[in-house]
């Protein structure tokens, strides 16, 4: 049985953005983060990233499935929760900080979001319960508006090769764009995935190569992948500060603990003001991450909220990410302490649907503030 129940997707209605977590937002949170202590500890993880299967398919099972998280963006009509954005952006907080190695991003946000524009009913209903995954088969650098490649369409089958593709070795569905201008749908057996070297093991990428591979068309690629990589961007920023969170939380814990000179390291003052700071930007980001999601799920100047948040999501993750590695000391540089982990997400985070430098741009154009 679902944990989550139909909610309300912020608050359309009113006139401010109410940033605030809702009562159904807390308990999504609560019930995620029992999850994953239970399923995704940090040495598990680790033991993962170095095995040839990076993916903890059980762990996806229980979330997809067993809790219905894959179906909060999708409509109670195609079998999801008909929930929204935000509470979307509530599961990817609590995923960033424990790096759970599972395609939530990839598939139960920017696949469905493509899907959504298409309205195929038939794939988003797989993709609600669990029982498919998805992938859109767009370099995961690529920033919303941003050009996009294509595979050539000939007598109804796709043929070509795609690079940067993110989770595409466990997407069952690979939602593919053509040179007909079309978004089309290709069953996985019928495409050759090839693992490419990745920085971040726990979202690994791969290169698609089609090759006469039969495909039904969903719908236009244009419209369909602008709004699946704004949103993939929007709550791109949630993972990020869940991650910068648990990194923050984690240094102070562990400074808290760690003597020198018989006192704890975390009472000298240079530490003290370089904790202060990065606190600082967390709780900006925070800021920045929830209104991303609110302004998604409300539609209220949606462009201008994401290029807000992603502008200032990256530096701050792979800051919080450094200072944790940094600050740990020797024990932060073995592969043993998960902090490794954050570093390569942050750091393959920073470029992932676009980088802030491509945000900037980006959001200088929708404010009419040009460069001289």
């Amino acid at each position: 049985m679902s944990t989550v129940n139909t909610v309300s997707s912020g608050n359309s209605g009113s006139a401010q953005p109410d940033l605030l977590h809702s009562e159904e937002e807390e308990a999504v949170r609560a019930a995620v983060r029992d999850l994953l202590t239970d399923h995704c500890d940090a040495a598990g993880v680790i033991t993962r990233t170095e095995s040839d299967a990076p993916h903890d398919p059980s762990l996806w099972k229980s979330l997809a499935d067993s809790m219905g998280m894959a179906g909060l963006l999708i409509p109670e009509e195609y079998g999801g929760q008909g929930a929204g954005h935000r509470e979307a952006a509530v599961v990817l907080e609590e995923l960033g900080r424990a790096v759970a190695p599972v395609p939530y991003l990839t598939s139960a946000v920017v696949a469905t979001e493509a899907l959504l524009a298409c309205e195929d009913g038939e794939l988003l209903a797989g993709l609600a319960g669990g029982r498919r995954t998805g992938a859109l088969a767009v370099g995961l650098h690529t920033a919303p508006g941003a050009a996009f490649k294509t595979v050539r369409l000939e007598n109804g089958t796709l043929s070509g090769e795609l690079t940067g593709i993110a989770d595409a070795a466990v997407a069952d569905v690979l939602l593919v764009p053509a040179d007909d201008g079309g978004l089309h749908a290709v069953e996985a057996g019928a495409a050759t995935v090839t693992p490419q070297v990745s920085l971040d093991p726990t979202r690994p990428l791969a290169t698609v190569t089609l090759d006469g591979a039969p495909a039904r068309r969903l719908g236009d690629a244009a419209p369909a992948v602008h709004r699946a990589l704004r949103a993939g961007a929007g709550l791109l920023a949630s993972e990020q500060l869940g991650l910068a969170d648990w990194t923050l939380a984690e240094t102070v814990r562990y400074l808290k603990e760690r003597k020198q000179f018989n006192r704890p390291v975390g009472g000298f003052q240079a530490l003290k003001h370089r904790l202060a700071q990065l606190w600082l930007e967390v709780a900006h980001l925070r800021a920045a991450a929830r209104n991303a999601a609110d302004a998604l799920a409300t539609g209220r100047d949606a462009d201008v909220a994401v290029a807000v948040a992603q502008a200032y999501a990256a530096p701050v993750a792979v800051h919080a990410a450094e200072e944790a590695l940094q600050l740990h000391g020797g024990i932060g540089m073995t592969w043993e302490h998960p902090v490794h982990l954050y570093l390569k997400r942050a750091k393959a985070d920073s470029i992932a649907y676009g980088t802030a430098g491509a945000h900037r741009e980006a959001l200088a154009g929708l404010v009419d503030l040009q460069a001289p």
